[in-house]
């Protein structure tokens, strides 16, 4: 092997050390198998990678192999890994035992490394990517694919790079969930076996959000080490933890392909998604900083970068589909009475649109209801301070459809070889097969002529049903699909024709933001957030239900991605009546929206929604740009803190879902400020804070207190009613 190829290659960011081993391995001294020797708090110059693999020796465990396969970046089943090999494929059921061996090493300016391996018995290159941010501590990685022999190879897995797991982290944080009750943390003891999560939605999902924590024992929000990997794809997925009898526990993340899905011709090449990772030894809220910091730095378009996030009105739950022109104004007029400085259009304004059964795909401005089109109303919002914003689905059609009617083959579908599967309607839709140029085309100038023709400044683009039959009628452009694969499986292409379709918009309007919606948070990732600037987290504006669906969002997405609307004081989905006060002091730390009937609501509750909305844009450059700090609760509370970078000022938020088991309440600690300063508390929210009895809140407001007494003593909580919430401001003084 060349010469340069080092045994270990060691990449540094400002708090954390990645040690790549490449060494030789066996009597042949081949290199193979790279692996992660060390992925954790940063190593001092004294400490090198071969004390590192000193203190990892093994010795041969009874029963077993003289020497373990490595858990390699992609382990091989060549190599005897009796785990989940990283890649797996065949070519006409042979040639699938890989044991690739380390063509070359290579590490850019930046520190990011790129290995490439050959297994030249299977006639397959496969190349790695690591890079290690420096300044948020992110890991980036990425396994690549390429097919070097000469008939087409077929692909069944191709993970993103393997991560060892240590075996103290014997815990497992996962997410499931549901529609109006996305990211919700599940906890699991890791167990010998598999922990495998799998999606098959044709997106990132309502019940299985890509990305897991594997953590210790001691671990909770403010210390302990934990490893977090989030998958950056808006498709198909697994999540596999495996913990191995022989006491080694490992990560794989990737693509979920169907039967048949993928294959590679000569010379073509997969790479899988980017598996985005964090090391903390600080707790969850730092690991959450983490990937906080790496998307502010990473996913802001620069034409938006300094922009603030503006505070929206959707009409949805306002208007539905009975829509008028007068009606819409007198709205607009409530929305920005309240403060409102976005307002957006939601579903029912395009051709035959008067329930979800219809219109679909046909993407032209009804006449009836807008007999001059969108102008007149856009003008009358943007005469009122505000910007306009429209609702579209673009990757669905109604079978009641001029579109539908006209292109019936434009659909993915289940195709046999005696014939198709019978279709599957959800909610009165099929899905358009967007790996088809002509339907590309077709939305693409839709999209463009009404952002063309229109002041349209954002986009919220939804998709409100799961990809069921997902089989292709044509070859997707610029893939390694081959050609005459009619009736193939296609979540893959779907996926990267979305991409594609997004990219074209963006580049042909690049001042248009846009939100990814999918019946709420079913398209949450880092892959759809190349692409959009906003994920609509939950179609539930219930504050309750919202505080633990934003807290589980929030361990790996900043506020400011969060929409978050204050919704009716009755919610529809749960039928709960909340008050307003609890309604905007949830939905003031994210990424701010209405979503009630404005022009019915309660004088008393519009000026006390005017009032949260202003609370809101006085601290929305601390709240989309502080360090997050979720507080220890009981289950019945909920408590967390934006801070600002120099400490000098936070914004707490305690709220009280349900009674306590006790008469009187514990205390709020205030973690995350400088201990040697001194800070002014006031309570800013609600605007008359009550308790049942005289209680703290009587001698709290204005008094000075150390960050050391706020942290380590904490403030006594007032007995409240269930459903209430604080807001408390610290400013340093």
């Amino acid at each position: 092997m060349p010469e340069q190829i080092q045994p270990f290659y060691t990449v540094h960011s400002d708090h954390c050390s990645l040690v790549l081993d490449c060494r030789s391995s066996g009597s042949n001294h081949d290199r193979h198998g790279p692996a992660i020797l060390y992925w954790g708090p940063r190593l001092g110059a004294e400490t090198t990678p071969e004390m590192l693999a000193l203190m990892a020796t093994r010795q041969e465990a009874q029963a077993c192999m003289p020497e373990e396969a490595p858990i390699a970046l992609s382990p091989e089943l060549g190599a005897g890994f009796q785990g989940n090999a990283g890649i797996q494929f065949h070519r006409d059921g042979r040639q699938w035992a890989s044991y690739s061996k380390i063509d070359s090493v290579t590490e850019d300016q930046n520190g990011a490394l790129k290995i490439v391996s050959i297994c030249l018995a299977s006639e397959i290159k496969v190349t790695h990517r690591l890079a290690l941010d420096k300044h948020s501590d992110v890991l980036t990685t990425t396994t690549e694919l390429t097919n070097i022999g000469s008939q087409c190879l077929w692909v069944d897995q191709c993970n993103a790079p393997t991560i060892p797991v240590p075996m103290h982290y014997n815990k497992i944080l996962g997410f499931a969930g549901r529609w109006g009750n996305e990211f919700q943390r599940q906890p699991v003891d890791r167990f010998m076996g598999t922990y495998l999560r799998e999606n098959r939605s044709g997106r990132s999902s309502h019940d299985a959000f890509p990305g897991v924590i594997l953590h210790t024992e001691q671990t909770n929000e403010g210390a302990g080490a934990a490893y977090g990997l989030h998958l950056g794809w808006s498709g198909n997925h697994q999540i596999r933890v495996e913990e191995q009898f022989v006491g080694r526990a490992y990560a794989q993340m990737g693509e979920l392909f169907f039967p048949g899905e993928l294959s590679l011709e000569p010379n073509q090449s997969y790479c899988s998604p980017t598996l985005y990772g964090v090391s903390s030894e600080n707790g969850l809220s730092a690991l959450s900083q983490s990937f906080h910091r790496y998307i502010r730095a990473k996913f802001r378009n620069s034409s938006r970068a300094e922009k603030p996030r503006p505070v929206h009105f959707n009409t949805w739950e306002a208007m539905y589909f009975d829509l008028s022109l007068e009606r819409l104004c007198s709205l607009a007029d409530k929305a920005a009475a309240v403060g409102a400085e976005r307002f957006v259009l939601d579903d029912g304004w395009f051709k035959n649109r008067r329930s979800d059964s219809a219109g679909l795909g046909d993407w032209f401005v009804d006449k009836s209801i807008f007999p001059q089109g969108l102008s007149p109303l856009i003008d009358y919002v943007q005469a009122k301070g505000m910007e306009f914003g429209l609702w579209v689905e673009p990757e669905m059609v109604n079978p009641d459809s001029d579109l539908y009617r006209a292109h019936p083959d434009w659909i993915l579908s289940a195709e046999t070889g005696l014939g198709e599967v019978p279709l599957l309607l959800a909610r009165n839709q099929l899905v358009l097969d967007l790996t088809r140029p002509e339907v590309q085309e077709y939305l693409f100038k839709c999209i463009d002529g009404l952002l063309s023709q229109n002041a349209i400044s954002y986009l919220k683009w939804d998709m409100n049903r799961a990809v069921s039959q997902p089989g292709g009628t044509s070859q997707p452009g610029g893939t390694s699909q081959p050609s005459g694969a009619g009736g193939r499986a296609v979540p893959h292409y779907q996926t990267l024709a979305l991409y594609q379709l997004l990219a074209r918009i963006r580049d042909a309007h690049p001042t248009v933001e846009i939100e990814s919606c999918a019946s709420g948070g079913g398209r949450a990732d880092l892959g759809i957030l190349s692409h959009t600037d906003r994920i609509w987290t939950s179609d539930t504006n219930d504050a309750l239900d919202r505080l633990r669906i934003q807290n589980g969002f929030s361990l790996f997405f900043p506020a400011e991605i969060m929409g978050a609307h204050v919704g009716p004081k009755d919610c529809h989905i749960t039928g709960r009546s909340i008050n307003m006060a609890m309604r905007a002091g949830v939905a003031l730390f994210g990424h701010m929206g209405i979503e009630a009937n404005l022009l019915t609501m309660e004088e008393s509750e519009k000026a006390e929604l005017t009032a949260g909305v202003a609370l809101h844009k006085q601290h929305r450059q601390l709240i989309h740009r502080g360090d997050l700090v979720r507080l220890e609760s009981a289950a019945n509370e909920n408590s967390f803190g934006m801070i600002s970078g120099d400490r000098e000022q936070g914004l707490f938020s305690y709220a009280l879902l349900d009674s306590h088991a006790n008469s009187a309440p514990g205390r709020l600690r205030f973690c995350g400020l400088n201990p040697e300063a001194q800070y002014k508390i006031n309570i800013v929210w609600p605007l008359k804070p009550s308790s049942i009895s005289k209680s703290i809140l009587d001698v709290i407001d204005g008094a000075v207190i150390s960050g050391d007494a706020l942290a380590n003593s904490g403030v006594q909580l007032p007995i409240m009613l269930p459903q209430s919430l604080l807001i408390f401001y610290l400013q340093k003084h």
